[in-house]
């Protein structure tokens, strides 16, 4: 059963589609489901009505979109979650559905910093042994066995839940969930003596410490460039324009 409110889809999974979603809890316009991927094993829950698991690709989540009377689509999934990026745009423009992405803005280079800027994760792991010998990864637990090929580094490899697919040969694994603290991570990096930091550049202050951390300790970071937004996409840069967009499109009047 549909609710009688205006119904809206909020891709969820980072702390500003929680945020989102906690400020939107209260509308008397809008009946917001949060859909989360599933992917972490304990997920931090939003506010509302939540939805866990994957649509079945564009065609799934086209259906999806028409049996729940959807009115718009906001995407605040993590600026690395391309697929579902590709996938909603699509069954939004096939079912005429308002589309709309927020991505918290990119970290920037900073005085102090040393950046190499690359395209992807094996564009990393070939560029990470003419930088380091001792790298600190922290990309996520998806993405790891880009380096399973790299022989001549020893990995200290940072996600929340155990990383998917094959480990670098020479590996050690660290579960734990941010927010991260400067000071903590220089003690982290001094202890295993790490002398090159592979990082997404996800942006946000949740896990900002190691950037942080990487300066004070003039120590090099591999920086994994974020994928470009479609240019027919509406991209939004904050909280609030994200809130006022998926107002404006969900409880608007019926067509």
């Amino acid at each position: 059963m549909i609710p009688t409110g205006r119904r809206v889809l909020l891709l969820g999974g980072t702390g500003e589609g929680r945020a989102i979603a906690s400020r939107l809890a209260g509308s008397a316009e809008l009946d917001v489901v949060t859909s989360l991927a599933g992917r972490v094993r304990d997920p931090r829950w939003p506010e509302g009505e939540v939805r866990i698991g994957g649509f079945g690709g564009v065609e799934g989540l086209s259906e999806w979109l028409s049996a729940n009377g959807i009115r718009a689509v906001l995407d605040a999934t993590h600026p690395f979650a391309a697929r579902i990026t590709r996938n909603a745009s699509e069954a939004c423009l096939a079912n005429s559905v308002p589309y709309a992405m927020y991505r918290r803005p990119p970290w920037r280079e900073h005085p102090g910093d040393t950046w190499f800027p690359v395209r992807d994760l094996d564009h990393a792991a070939e560029l990470v042994p003419t930088v380091g010998s001792r790298a600190f990864l922290t990309i996520g637990r998806q993405g790891v066995a880009a380096f399973d090929r790299v022989n001549n580094v020893s990995f200290l490899v940072r996600s929340i839940d155990p990383p998917s697919g094959t480990l670098p040969p020479h590996s050690q694994s660290l579960l734990a969930r941010g927010p991260f603290d400067v000071e903590a991570e220089v003690d982290l990096m001094r202890n295993h003596g790490i002398d090159v930091v592979i990082t997404k550049n996800s942006g946000g202050e949740q896990t900002y410490a190691k950037i942080a951390a990487a300066r004070q300790l003039s120590i090099p970071v591999i920086v994994v460039e974020r994928p470009p937004i479609p240019a027919t996409v509406e991209a939004l840069d904050t909280e609030a324009a994200a809130v006022n967009w998926l107002t404006a499109f969900g409880g608007g009047s019926e067509p």
